[in-house]
């Protein structure tokens, strides 16, 4: 038997480990039990459940039977207990224990910094916390007395709430017990056993009292032996089928336990036989309380005497020394180092939670003692500790990961600090889990997973999800309750802006916290939130047709948020060594830019096709009426200007960001639909060469034969002519009033392009998104077909006016009168009268910057009609050298009318656009001869040698020049001369007629 009571270490070294490495800090405790304050919690403890109904309240009970009794006897010496000598078996008083249970009888000091609450980063007391119990003043009825010092077994029967009587009781068992026993280590003793033999009815008040104390006892005994038996039990063995029997019956019944009677004996027998089995290592222990979960959870009733009574959020100050004994029960439920580390762990935890989650030094120190199970489970190999260590890591990280993965609903900036102990807890408890339990992990090698990084990007994507489904209903709620006032937002622009606020609070109150184990939390994060956002922008974006201010509020909106995460994201990433590019690839643009773009596009297109249509429309219905308006200009033009300033005004009120951006297509567009009304407005009104008539073929002229053919030609030249301008006389659109409107018009159109172009600019200035070069460089403000399309119409219409009055409208004074038969009796005077009446209506109708033009084109062509009549005027018309006077001064008289005594055309102009008549007129003077002679020099001068023997006929240019054979040909053939038709007929057979 001897061996039996050898220190117990070696039969249990295989469980053991080194002394505990503590590391904690804690609060203050009071004698006085309190009524507790912790919560009930939706943690079930991962230490185990029990087979059987043992509350905590009986397993505390259990517990403390097995403190006192390891105390007792941990220094080797034998079970003694020596009451006090005038009060033995005292139920009131044991403070005067034998020196030989020194354990129990040490005095506790007042220590206000324990070691291993240092070590734990546990918390002191306040200067309000109620008192310790070692630190107490006397509770005895003596005033002014100091209260001694309470011993380790007062503070621990005060923790554990053991009334005085109980403590007695138990103490006197143990007595009963080592004196039946003298050297044995209570190891080696089954307690519960040896308890119930040692306490009879009358050690209890009375017999309910000891009924219900016999029952927890045989429940622990079953509990041990039956249930959770450290060495297996076989399910045939008789033993234990004859143990339950009787634990069965005493259920019923009480037993009889006295030292002789007969069911004692058998229980005795039943439990030692099955206390004392060996599974081949340790046949010299009685196992009755070391098999799990029994034992985790009686040590966890001891672990948790170690937090204040009245305050169950502290531990006492005098929990090293308390500590210390209660690792004296190791030998007995056969706990080590890594099983306390452990079971210490989840205690902390689990005060930490059921507290109310209030003291993070809890928290702390929970997940400082998992640093230490962390050492212990890279270096175990137990199936035993491993199964029990991923219980209690799974309870702890499922309980943490219900609060992380949607940490925005449980935390905020006021208890972020709580927030940073549970991610600590959860990301280590997940790291040992996967690095240290998992297999699959071990299969891989472990550089290929970032275990703690993986879990924060988990928590954080799936938060950020949570709360952005949350900002989505939120802002849906926001837009039905607005919806009756004016303007409201649109859903999507209210969640973007929340969006947003949600990306600076991640930013500002949890990516510090998350990027101690995340180095790029808040690029992950917004990451998160674009994606989300995206696949609403998105559905939205498809479902756009046209662009409103709904469409236009959200799409900015959108891209604005972009920008902010965005930014959020390269400022996350600036350290990382892609630059942020893996984050920034997480974020593919929402294109709400463009979006917004392909709007104002078709938004553009619409407008401007719809202002062709306009522009056709009422270009077909414009009659170009001079008295339309006093300016003189066509309503449609005050009506495409008029729309084109309020489309300008509509585009610039778009809600949209990029106003410079588009303004060239919108620009673009507007400059060719004026273009269009320019190139309409000068359509079908003819030009020089639609007025000026064909000219006819050459012939030499008599006095005889001329007036015979006066009314022939003319009635042909006149068919022909009114045949050329049918097709644009068709109605009175074309008249030179009408005329003078169309040039009107395309000058005013021109005169507005300024204007338009100046309040383009000051839209720019006041359009949130124009920049310096906008306007530096005339980007996109500036007409560029419409300027140039306005003049040439402005040209073309000015020469049809000068040629169609001339030609067509005074042909009959003009062409079919001037110089017909006797050049002295049909002189210039009717035409000058006409075109000084035309130009006094014209006057009054054209504006005045343009009628200088109109006037000027109008003399070019009197002149260019003045030489057709004298060179081309057909053989209705010969002159003599003597009607050279009378050609000169009806000249000069049509001079005078542009010059109107220096009123009208400037000198220099008149004399610029006179200088061919002037330059043939001569011609008139020369006599017949010396003008053969200067054909025939300069016919050769052009032609060459070959026209020494036949003189070719020169072609028309229709560029008069007193050098031009065709010209000099043309004085000959309408020179009234005998030698010049002689000359005529000989050269080249020309006719008298036609």
């Amino acid at each position: 038997m001897a061996s039996l009571f050898r220190d117990l270490s070696l039969g249990h070294s295989k469980r053991e480990s080194p002394p505990l490495k503590p590391p904690l800090k804690l609060q203050q405790l009071s004698i006085m039990p309190s009524k507790p304050t912790i919560t009930t919690t939706d943690l079930d403890s991962p230490l185990g459940q029990l087979a059987t109904q043992l509350t905590d309240p009986d397993l505390r009970s259990t517990a403390y039977e097995i403190f006192v009794a390891a105390c007792r006897t941990s220094s080797g010496k034998p079970l003694t207990y020596t009451p006090n000598p005038s009060n033995s078996d005292s139920t009131t008083n044991h403070s005067n224990h034998s020196p030989n249970s020194p354990a129990l009888q040490r005095s506790l000091t007042s220590a206000a910094a324990s070691k291993m609450k240092k070590a734990l980063g546990l918390k002191s007391p306040g200067s309000g916390s109620k008192k310790s119990p070692g630190s107490g003043s006397s509770s005895g009825s003596g005033q002014g007395k100091a209260r001694r010092a309470l011993t380790v077994g007062e503070l621990m029967r005060a923790q554990m709430r053991v009334s005085e009587t109980v403590d007695s009781r138990i103490r006197r068992a143990l007595l009963r017990i080592a004196a039946g026993q003298v050297g044995r280590r209570i190891e080696s003793v089954v307690l519960p056993l040896e308890l119930l033999q040692q306490l009879k009815l009358s050690d209890f008040t009375d017999q309910q009292e000891y009924e219900v104390w016999q029952k927890r006892t045989m429940k622990v005994l079953e509990a041990g032996l039956l249930l959770h038996p450290h060495v297996p039990l076989d399910k045939s063995n008789p033993t234990s089928q004859r143990l339950r029997q009787i634990i069965q019956g005493a259920m019923d019944r009480p037993i009889e336990t006295g030292k002789n009677n007969e069911s004692m004996q058998v229980l005795r027998s039943a439990v030692m036989s099955l206390a004392s089995r060996s599974d081949g290592s340790l046949s010299e222990i009685c196992h009755w309380a070391d098999g799990i979960p029994l034992n985790l959870r009686l040590y966890e009733m001891l672990l948790q005497a170690c937090f204040d009574v009245n305050d169950e959020t502290s531990v006492i100050d005098e929990i090293d020394e308390l500590m210390e004994h209660i690792k004296k029960t190791w030998t007995i439920l056969g706990m080590n180092q890594m099983l306390h580390n452990l079971c210490f762990t989840w205690v902390l935890f689990h005060r930490f939670v059921a507290t109310g989650q209030a003291e993070t030094d809890l928290l702390d120190a929970a997940d400082g003692q998992l640093a230490e199970v962390a050492r212990d489970a890279k270096t175990t190999k137990d199936p035993q500790y491993s199964k029990i260590l991923s219980s209690t890591l799974s309870s702890i990280l499922g309980w943490a990961e219900k609060r992380l993965l949607a940490y925005h609903d449980t935390f905020d900036s006021g208890n972020v600090e709580t927030m940073q102990g549970i991610v600590s807890l959860g990301v280590s408890a997940a790291k040992i889990l996967v690095e240290d339990i998992s297999n699959e992990y071990r299969r891989k090698r472990k550089g290929e997973v970032d275990v703690v990084r993986a879990r924060i990007d988990t928590y954080i994507r799936s938060s950020l999800r949570t709360a952005f489904a949350q900002r989505m209903e939120k802002a849906d709620s926001s837009r039905r309750a607005s919806k009756n006032q004016p303007n409201p937002l649109p859903v999507l622009a209210i969640l973007a802006k929340d969006v947003g606020e949600l990306a600076v609070n991640e930013k500002q109150v949890f990516s510090p916290i998350l990027k101690r184990w995340h180095p790029f939390s808040a690029g992950v994060a917004v990451a998160t939130l674009h994606a989300c956002y995206g696949n609403e922008i998105k559905q939205f974006i498809s479902g756009i047709t046209e662009l409103t201010p709904d469409a236009v509020q959200v799409l900015r909106a959108a891209d604005k948020l972009e920008k902010d995460l965005v930014q959020i994201a390269v400022e996350d990433s600036v350290d990382s060594d892609d630059g942020g590019k893996a984050i920034i690839r997480e974020m593919p643009p929402y294109e709400a830019e463009a979006a917004i773009a392909d709007l104002v596009k078709a938004w553009i297109k619409a407008r401007l096709d719809r202002l062709k249509e306009w522009v056709d429309r009422n270009l077909q219905q414009e009659v170009w009426n001079p008295q339309a308006n006093q300016e003189g200009y066509a309503p449609s033009a005050v009506e495409v200007l008029r729309i084109i300033d309020e489309t300008l005004d509509a585009y610039f009120q778009l809600p949209i960001p990029m106003h410079p951006v588009l303004l060239p297509d919108l620009m673009t567009g507007l400059d060719r639909c004026l273009q269009y009304y320019a190139t309409k407005a000068k359509s079908g009104c003819g030009s020089r060469n639609t007025y000026v008539p064909t000219m006819p073929a050459l012939t030499r002229c008599t006095m005889e034969s001329k007036f015979a053919w006066k009314k022939k030609e003319k009635s042909a030249n006149t068919q022909k002519r009114n045949s050329q301008v049918a097709t644009m006389n068709g109605d009175n659109s074309f008249g030179v009033p009408q005329l003078c409107v169309r040039i009107n018009t395309l000058h005013r159109i021109r005169s507005e392009l300024d204007v338009l172009e100046k309040r383009i600019i000051t839209h720019l200035r006041n359009s949130e998104s124009a920049h310096a070069e906008d306007f530096s460089n005339g980007l996109a403000k500036k007409f560029e077909l419409t300027p140039a399309a306005c003049i040439e119409g402005v040209q073309a219409l000015s020469e049809a006016v000068a040629y169609k009055l001339v030609f067509h409208d005074l042909s009959h004074v003009f062409w079919d009168g001037l110089y017909v038969g006797e050049p002295s009796s049909s002189r210039i005077e009717p035409f000058i009268q006409e075109v000084e009446r035309n130009l006094l209506i014209i006057s009054n109708i054209i504006h005045e910057r343009v009628r200088p033009r109109v006037v000027t084109d109008i003399m070019r062509a009197s002149f260019d009609g003045f030489l057709l009549v004298l060179l081309a005027g057909g053989p209705s018309r010969a002159f003599m050298r003597q009607d050279s006077q009378i050609i000169e001064d009806d000249f000069k008289s049509l001079k005078d009318l542009f010059w109107a005594n220096g009123d009208g055309l400037p000198t220099e102009l008149i004399d610029k656009f006179s200088t061919t008549v002037r330059s043939i007129l001569p011609l008139f003077r020369t006599d017949t001869e010396s003008l053969i002679e200067r054909y025939r020099r300069v016919t050769l001068e052009t032609y060459g040698s070959s026209a020494r023997s036949k003189l070719p006929l020169p072609p028309t240019s229709g560029q008069w020049n007193p050098t031009d054979p065709n010209t000099l040909l043309r004085m000959l053939c309408y020179r009234n001369d005998e030698a010049a038709s002689r000359y005529l007929k000989k050269t080249y057979n020309l006719p008298k007629k036609l």
